[in-house]
C-alpha cells in the first residue's frame, strides 16, 4: 500500500500508476518514496514480467509539487542536497529496474514528468501530450533528470530544449527519440497492450540481460566489446531459457517461460 499510487496486478503485469489526479500526479517527498518502493518490490517479485507506470487523471505527471520544491529549498544546503539525491535514486530505480518499465503517458508530462518518461525502457504517449524540460522557466534546470534525457535524445537537442524551456507534443517527442511511439489518445491503450504482449511473448531471463547488455556495452568502442558480448552469449544460450526457446521453434509452438 503506496499512499500516493495505485498498484494494480493483472497476471504478469503490474500496473503502477501516480494517484495524485488533483495536481496532475505532481510528485513529492512521498511520491518519490513510494516509487522507489514500489520499483523495489517489483524487482523482488518472480511473478511480476512487465510494469507499465502511468498516472490517474487528466494528466501523466505535471513534473515536481513547487510547494514541495519550496520545502526542499528552504532546508539546510545537507538536507536539501539529500532530498535531491533521493529524488535521483527513484529515477534509477526505475530505470534499473531488471523486469521491462512501459510507460502509458498523457496529458503533462512536464519537467520532472518528461524525466520519467525518459527512465522508462519503452515510452507510449498520446500525439496531444505535453512535454517540456520546462525548468529555466522557473530559475532553476532539469539537473537529477539530466543523465536519463540525455540518454533518449543526445546532447544536441538538450542543448536547445534545456535552455529554452519550450513545450512540445508527443509527435515532437517521437521525433526527437523521447517516446518511442505516438498515437491518437483513443488508440492509447492497444498501444500499450501490444506492447506487453510482446514483451510477456520473449523469454524473462534474456529480457533482463538485454537490459544489462546495453548498459555494459553501450559506450564501449567496438574492439572493447567483442571479448564482453562473446562471453555473454556464450554464456546465455547455455541457460535453460535458451534451450527452451530453441527447441521451442524448431517445434513450431509456443516456449514455455519459466519466470
Amino acid at each position: 500500500s503506496y499512499p500516493t499510487l495505485e498498484i494494480v496486478q493483472d497476471g504478469a503485469v503490474r500496473h503502477v500508476r501516480l494517484n495524485r489526479p488533483d495536481v496532475r500526479n505532481a510528485f513529492n517527498g512521498q511520491v518519490v518514496e513510494d516509487l522507489q518502493a514500489a520499483f523495489a518490490e517489483v524487482d523482488a517479485d518472480p511473478s511480476t514480467r512487465v510494469v507499465v507506470l502511468s498516472g490517474n487523471g487528466k494528466s501523466f505527471s505535471a513534473g515536481a509539487d513547487l510547494t514541495w520544491m519550496q520545502e526542499q529549498a528552504s532546508l539546510p544546503h545537507a538536507d536539501n542536497r539529500a532530498g535531491a539525491e533521493r529524488m535521483a535514486r527513484m529515477f534509477l530505480a526505475i530505470a534499473r529496474c531488471r523486469k521491462p518499465v512501459v510507460g502509458r503517458i498523457h496529458g503533462h508530462a512536464l519537467g520532472g514528468g518528461t524525466g520519467l518518461t525518459a527512465a522508462v525502457d519503452i515510452a507510449l504517449c498520446s500525439d496531444d501530450c505535453q512535454f517540456g524540460l520546462t525548468e529555466v522557466k522557473l530559475g532553476i534546470v532539469p539537473a537529477v533528470i539530466s543523465p536519463f534525457v540525455l540518454q533518449k535524445i543526445g546532447v544536441g537537442r538538450a542543448r536547445t530544449l534545456f535552455l529554452t524551456g519550450e513545450r512540445f507534443d508527443g509527435s515532437e517527442a517521437m521525433r526527437i527519440g523521447l517516446v518511442h511511439r505516438a498515437v491518437p489518445i483513443g488508440s492509447l491503450d492497444a498501444a500499450v497492450q501490444q506492447v506487453v504482449g510482446e514483451l510477456l511473448a520473449a523469454g524473462p531471463a534474456a529480457v533482463a540481460s538485454a537490459k544489462e547488455l546495453i548498459r555494459a556495452v553501450g559506450a564501449l568502442p567496438l574492439e572493447d566489446a567483442i571479448p564482453i558480448t562473446a562471453t555473454w552469449i556464450a554464456d546465455l544460450r547455455a541457460t535453460p531459457e535458451a534451450k527452451e526457446g530453441f527447441a521451442a521453434f524448431l517445434g513450431k509452438r509456443k516456449p514455455n517461460w519459466i519466470g
